[in-house]
């Protein structure tokens, strides 16, 4: 008997490998998906200005790191002892004015060197739900612990999100014409907006990306919301604050999305990688045994025979 609802995962035309370059931005789901690609020695970038939940958010990361908005001391303010901006995540935020354009500066030039040659691009959206200033009028990404009176908090329609998506992917294929787009919601519900928001507001995520696919090409849609909720459907695959997948649940959302775009060969050498890395990580009882040193010689040589035959793959130091 069969108990369990098993979503069917047609494998995609458009494969990811180790040659090509990626961006993941988007919700914390984009972080899980992302640092799983980069474990496994894929070049890519992930939430280089922070996490990020809607649509306009993420549009407004990807046209700060292009340069289509600026970015100064303008765009920097000093609030509950620290500069900061409604932009960035707070990993950005500084004592000091400069360090925060500095380090804005430093990923803003990672992502150029990067930006002429990006094969895809996977973008989690979170939420429909946004805040924007009563001042000003901009969408923040953060609210750095504003007075929620200082906001408006509004759902963003369809149409805004499909319209506000389009012309930021057309900037990007400006540069790579070739960019591949593949689309997830996160399955995390975002439950201080309400049982019924929480609802809507993914329903909303959903009709978009369904405009998003008719509208433009080369954009996919990998069904991760739908897995934890209908294919998982269980709380043991929750964390201890039953909004969050667990591991397990993480585990087993990243094979599927191995399965599907990944080849047979890339998939094996994710799991070489992984087992080296494993051997890597591994923090010996005494470092000076014969037994360990024999380890780590192993371990180094097979560092170089995969770095040998896949020059594109590096190991650290």
């Amino acid at each position: 008997m069969q108990f369990k609802t098993t979503i069917d995962i047609p494998h995609s035309l458009f494969e990811i490998s180790h040659t090509q370059n990626g961006i993941a931005i988007g919700s914390c789901f984009t972080t899980n998906i992302g640092n799983r690609l980069q474990a496994a020695k894929f070049p890519i970038l992930v939430n280089p200005l922070g996490t990020v939940y809607n649509p306009i958010s993420v549009a407004q990361t990807i046209d700060l790191l292009l340069g289509e908005i600026p970015f100064d001391e303008q765009q920097i303010f000093f609030a509950n002892g620290v500069w900061q901006s409604y932009y960035l995540h707070t990993s950005f935020s500084s004592v000091e004015k400069q360090e925060v354009l500095c380090s804005f500066n430093s990923v803003k030039k990672t992502f150029t060197e990067k930006s002429q040659n990006i094969d895809y691009l996977i973008l989690t959206l979170g939420t429909a739900w946004v805040y924007e200033l009563k001042e000003s009028g901009l969408i923040v990404n953060n609210c750095h612990k504003t007075p929620a009176s200082q906001f408006i908090r509004r759902k963003l329609s369809v149409d805004e999100c499909v319209s506000v998506l389009e012309t930021t992917i057309s900037r990007l294929r400006k540069q790579s014409p070739d960019l591949q787009v593949i689309f997830t919601v996160s399955p995390i519900r975002h439950w201080k907006d309400g049982a019924h928001e929480n609802q809507v507001s993914k329903s909303t995520l959903f009709l978009a990306i369904d405009e998003l696919q008719k509208s433009t090409q080369n954009t996919h849609y990998f069904p991760a919301y739908e897995l934890l909720m209908d294919d998982l459907r269980d709380y043991r695959f929750y964390d201890d604050d039953m909004l969050h997948p667990s591991a397990t649940a993480i585990d087993y959302i990243w094979e599927r999305f191995s399965e599907t775009y990944f080849s047979a060969e890339t998939q094996s050498l994710n799991q070489t990688i992984e087992k080296i890395q494993k051997a890597l990580d591994h923090r010996p009882f005494n470092a000076e045994s014969p037994e360990y040193k024999s380890f780590i010689a192993k371990t180094k040589e097979q560092c170089r025979k995969i770095e040998s035959q896949y020059p594109f793959i590096h190991f650290d130091n």
